[in-house]
């Protein structure tokens, strides 16, 4: 059982994973949720301190108001850049996120910081290793902007683990996150009328349900956890399958055709939804490898990978 002691920050707290931990938190004996976005909670939730404010500015006030023993860090921005300045200047957003917070913490004393990363840290590489541990080099490409600005908050997080060992730090390298909560937005790579796929390629993907986060997370602040750990739904489910539930056809296109064509329509601002780098997901996808998280936690999924895909689709489509 959690130590009643414990206070819980969330940044980025009314955001889809954010909501969902404080949910999940709600039923757990904690003393105090702390809730930190610019938006407020999309739901009621006893027990929470709710500030309206932007975590580029400093936290410190709240975090020793509170008295917060573990901050989960969500507040990330996953907005595409239409030009490299745009897109420099998000990075250099979430980058100032991510030292503010840090920083905040540090001073107010904070003892365990959890950072919501992705898989996609590990790059969409043709020689990528089935499955993938968390000792694999991390070769994203800058071109792919998520999962670049994700592998330098790992860089920062894990030399900020190494100069304050006080401070238990956690990082969840997670597959995509779906659920019943989920928008479309998050599913974008798929969910059209049409799906895009490479001539040749069926690639396999995972998936994590929503409700499963919640519960590793709350297993991560009641146990302590530090770390490196990656997070992923039980088996895969194939682009063709996530098709036909959808669609029932994904347009096909050779790979010399789609990679032009994807950059002509992103550079006549016709779609918003795929690069090039999203390409090379759809040949290259990445599998990892969950069990350091099973042996630190015990816990496994509820859903797998397909289930989890099934109650999303039927969660957003008629």
């Amino acid at each position: 059982m959690v130590q009643p002691s414990k206070v819980v920050a969330i940044t980025g707290a009314s955001g889809y994973v954010g909501s969902r931990l404080l949910r999940q938190l709600e039923e757990e004996d904690l003393e105090k949720l702390v809730g930190i976005d610019t938006r407020p909670p999309p739901l009621p939730i006893h027990n929470i301190a709710v500030y309206r404010r932007d975590v580029e500015g400093s936290i410190e006030d709240i975090l020793r108001r509170h008295r917060v023993t573990t901050l989960v860090h969500l507040a990330f921005s996953k907005q595409l850049g239409r030009y490299r300045r745009e897109i420099r200047e998000l990075r250099e957003q979430n980058r100032k996120l991510l030292d503010r917070v840090l920083e905040s913490s540090l001073r107010a004393g904070v003892s365990q910081i959890i950072y919501l990363s992705s898989h996609t840290v590990y790059g969409a590489r043709w020689d990528n290793p089935v499955p993938l541990t968390e000792r694999a080099p991390l070769l994203v490409s800058p071109e792919f902007p998520y999962g670049y600005d994700n592998f330098l908050a790992d860089q920062t997080l894990d030399t900020f683990a190494e100069e304050n060992q006080q401070v238990k730090v956690a990082v969840l390298r997670c597959s995509q996150v779906l659920g019943p909560g989920a928008n479309s937005d998050l599913f974008n790579l798929f969910l059209q009328s049409r799906p895009m796929g490479i001539r040749g390629f069926d690639p396999p993907f995972q998936f994590f349900h929503e409700d499963d986060l919640a519960r590793v997370l709350t297993i991560f602040i009641k146990q302590e956890l530090s770390g490196v750990f990656n997070v992923a739904g039980n088996g895969v489910a194939f682009l063709r399958e996530v098709a036909e539930m959808i669609s029932g056809r994904i347009i096909r296109l050779p790979k010399f055709l789609a990679y032009p064509l994807v950059n002509l329509s992103w550079a006549l601002g016709l779609q918003r939804s795929k690069t090039t780098a999203d390409l090379d997901v759809l040949r290259y996808p990445t599998l990892l490898s969950t069990g350091k998280l099973e042996q630190a936690t015990g816990y496994r999924p509820r859903y797998n990978s397909l289930e989890t895909v099934t109650a999303f689709v039927n969660s957003v489509l008629p």
